[in-house]
């Protein structure tokens, strides 16, 4: 087994982070507290269990100005997106040394002030999301964040699985896992939005490679009008069940929230499975995007920023994928020779008009068990 662990990735910055327990409750009383939004707690959570390795808590400028300008850490290390805390400029001041972290006023963490530094609010909306522009969430949810960011590290009080215990895996515990079961190569996939067909073409075009698939849905704070994660997860198992080989496959959550930060966050995202341990890293069409903001493969042209060494992750890239009702079977721009005319293509707009007016999915865009899933989740409403 241990030469099995030793075939996956090492974490970033060689160790993976572990920043949780060991925090004195008639101690944490006392703190200063900060209230945490959903994102904060999120990342919270992901450096203290060491899905963000090798931070150990929120950044500092150094690491923020590195990142935003070159997508490398001070060290080096690449990262792609600011994990940051940012606070209202009146309220910075009473931010000094050890605060309590709290989410609806209970403590869950505690952060060790060792920097304050102005945001580059606008800077950052540029060159992380590409786009100053207030209508998009990422950008929105940046503006309304305080102009003053809180840096050092983190403890989590204790680790909270949330609605999906089961599927709640740290990359200690999936690192374990893929060794247990005898995998040398993993590839991971991830997705804000219900399975279907497309999808399944890309997991089993890429298992056909690999040991196992790392199926990594994500199950943070999302938009208003994304399908639901319990909805998701429900459609997940409904098609494992059915159609993929168990001993090769294993569902887990990403407790991130979406930044819809697109090119970005597909490296954010790339470089966090490789903390979790896998070795390839499904990239799709438009991966992690919101809107027109981004080119449909700029989430796969930005990987030629980084050597393969300091990925050390193979992001395995797919063009767009269909049903193309000539060739009667799901294929891409790669395989297929007929015109849009034969393609089924369904938006997630039209799939969403589809369920609230109660008709059924075609069977070439998604697997009865998760139509069903899907269709008893919106009829429910």
């Amino acid at each position: 087994m241990t030469l099995i662990a030793d075939s996956l990735p090492r974490p970033l910055g060689g160790s993976l982070v572990w920043r949780v327990g060991g925090l004195d409750a008639a101690e944490l009383a006392e703190l200063p507290r900060l209230e945490l939004g959903a994102r904060n707690l999120a990342d919270l959570e992901l450096i203290a269990t060491g899905v963000y390795s090798p931070l150990t808590g929120f950044m500092g400028e150094a690491d923020y100005l590195g990142v935003i300008e070159r997508m490398r850490l001070a060290s080096g290390v690449p990262w792609s997106v600011p994990i940051t805390l940012g606070v209202n400029r009146e309220d910075a001041r009473r931010y000094r040394g050890r605060v309590a972290l709290t989410r609806a006023g209970e403590i869950v963490g505690v952060l060790d002030v060792r920097e304050q530094y102005s945001a580059r609010k606008s800077v950052e909306a540029r060159e992380v999301y590409r786009t100053q522009d207030e209508a998009h969430p990422g950008v929105a949810a940046l503006y309304a964040q305080g102009d003053v960011n809180l840096a050092g590290d983190v403890t989590l009080l204790r680790l909270d699985r949330g609605p999906f215990p089961s599927h709640h895996h740290t990359p200690r515990e999936t690192r374990d896992a893929f060794a247990a079961r005898g995998w040398r190569t993993v590839v991971a996939f991830q997705t804000r939005n219900p399975i279907h067909r497309a999808h399944e073409y890309l997991h089993k075009v890429a298992l056909e490679q690999v040991d196992g698939l790392f199926l990594h849905p994500l199950v943070g704070e999302t938009k208003s009008d994304d399908v639901p994660a319990r909805v998701r997860m429900k459609a997940y198992e409904a098609l494992l069940e059915h159609y993929y080989p168990g001993t090769r496959t294993l569902l887990s959550v990403y407790p991130a929230a979406m930044r819809y930060a697109g090119p970005r966050e597909a490296v954010l995202h790339a470089l966090s499975r490789r903390n979790y341990g896998v070795t390839h890293f499904i990239v799709g069409r438009d991966h992690a995007g919101v809107g027109n903001y981004y080119g449909t493969y700029d989430a796969q042209e930005i990987f030629s920023a980084f050597s393969r060494e300091e990925l050390d992750v193979e992001i395995l890239k797919f063009e767009h994928t269909f049903y193309c009702r000539k060739c009667t079977q799901l294929v891409s721009p790669r395989t297929c020779p007929h015109d849009h005319g034969h393609h089924l293509v369904l938006s997630g707009t039209k799939v969403r008009e589809l369920l609230r007016s109660g008709a059924s999915l075609p069977s070439e865009f998604t697997r009865p068990e998760v139509a069903e899933v899907l269709r008893a989740a919106y009829t429910e409403k």
